[in-house]
Order: C-alpha cells, then structure tokens, then sequence
C-alpha cells in the first residue's frame, strides 16, 4: 500500500499510544498530513519529538476547547480537514454490575462515559465545519469488539462502546452525503495502554500490562493472532480513503475472527 491517503488532511484524536499513535504513522505513511489531539503531555512530547511534522495539542479530548483548538491547528497547518478519527477510551477491567459498589457508580458511570462517548461527540462537532467544506469528509469512530460480543469487557465499557456504535449510525445518516461516517472494532491489542477508572482506583492500571497477554488474546480467536495497534491501523485506512467511498454507517472488525469462534468446524 502506497499512496492510500496521498492530499489528504488528518486530525486523529487520542494518538499519543496504541491504536491512536498507530493510525498516525500508517496515514502518514500513505501520504496523509496529520495533525493530533492527545491529553497526556509525555505521549505528546514524545510523539512530536518523532513526527516533528505533525501538529500536536495537548488537551482534553472530552471538552469543547481541546477538540476546538485541535481543529484549528490542523485547519491552520494544512488549510483544511478531511478525515477525523477518534481513538479515545478507558477501560472498566470487566467490572460487572455487582462489582460496583453502588456508591461510586455515579461517578463511574460519569467517567466512562465522558471519556468513551462525548469525547467523540465534541470531535465530531468540532470538525464538522471543515469536514463539509472539503467536499470528501470522512469520520472513523473506534468501537470494540466489546459492543458485539459479552465478556470482553465490563457493564460500562460495553455500554458505552454500545454508545459508540449508536452513534456510528446515527452520524452517517445525519451527516450523508456530505461526510461519511465508519467504525472500527478491534478485538484485544498487544502494546495498548488503555487504563481505567479513577472511581473505581484503576486510573494508574493499563491494559497493556497484563501478563502473558499476547498469548491469551491469541488463544481466544479463531485466527490464534494477536493483534496490535499498527494491524488494526490498515482498517483506518482503508476506510479513510477513496477505495471505501462507497461506505458509510458501517463497522469493520479486526478481532481475529471472534464473531465464529462458536461455530462448530465442518468434520472432514
């Protein structure tokens, strides 16, 4: 793949690791300008000192003044907008219902919610402007396989990844014809750095620590892979660019084939 996203101007929110910072490298290296949204100051000090090309603010991405002050900097950069992708989220750590203590799960629910689905409302609204104005907009929103399968998560991871799902569709039928609108649902990525609740006293916990991780994920699909951020990547691009013009209010799933992982095998 060469020349995939050749003139084309990127805003990719939460790109300071795993998936986000994945999708920065692949647009970039199919001939995108991109531009980022990332809140925490040392993934964005360390990303802008290995891609010193592309404009990077430091900010909240669940706030209307972060996502208005990144739009900016990549209209300013590049004189215009085609493609916002929004990799933002935490993680409940498969938290059930009755995990939660019923004291903490107004904020819990605040939390996850906040970070999981308005974050990609005000990214959404915030460059949508510049998106009608170039004439080819394009909105890639991440899902999870946890929005399709239970277990994969907890009661609020899922239903806000629900949410996310929601809200794929409802965008690409508001927003036709002028933008289209896809999601992308990885399955479990080696490398992420997903963390948790403050609420639930799992902010400082990441994802990605999990010992003998790539070998459980491997074991859990079909495919028997183990996916990483740069494999999901491809599914951004592909869906970003003029190939998948054809496509909108629809998911792909990079998950290693869970969906057909209780489906009997055919005897030989």
């Amino acid at each position: 793949m060469t020349g995939w996203l050749d003139g084309r101007r990127a805003l990719v929110v939460g790109a300071g690791s795993g998936i986000g910072r994945a999708v920065v490298d692949a647009f970039g290296a199919e001939g995108a300008r991109v531009a980022v949204l990332e809140r925490d100051r040392a993934k964005a000090d360390a990303l802008a000192a290995a891609r010193p090309e592309v404009p990077v603010v430091v900010g909240d991405a669940t706030t209307r003044a972060a996502n208005d002050e990144a739009v900016c900097a990549a209209v300013d950069a590049f004189g215009g907008l085609d493609l916002l992708v929004n990799c933002v989220g935490v993680f409940d750590f498969y938290r059930s219902i009755t995990d939660i203590d019923a004291d903490v799960l107004d904020d819990a629910f605040d939390e996850m919610f906040r970070t999981n689905v308005k974050s990609h409302l005000h990214s959404v609204k915030a460059a949508l402007p510049a998106l009608k104005e170039s004439g080819q907009g394009v909105v890639l929103l991440t899902e999870s396989t946890s929005a399709y399968y239970p277990g994969r998560g907890g009661v609020l991871y899922l239903a806000s990844k629900f949410a996310v799902r929601g809200l794929v569709t409802a965008l690409a039928h508001d927003l036709a014809p002028d933008i289209r609108v896809n999601g992308v649902a990885p399955g479990g990525t080696v490398g992420t750095d997903l963390r948790g609740l403050p609420s639930l006293g799992t902010a400082d916990r990441s994802l990605g620590d999990t010992p003998d991780r790539a070998a459980e994920l491997a074991a859990r699909v079909p495919l028997r892979v183990a996916l990483s951020g740069e494999d999901h990547a491809w599914s951004y691009v592909f869906l970003a660019s003029g190939r998948a013009r054809g496509i909108t209010g629809e998911t792909v799933h990079p998950d290693g084939g869970i969906g057909v992982s209780a489906a009997p095998k055919k005897r030989s």
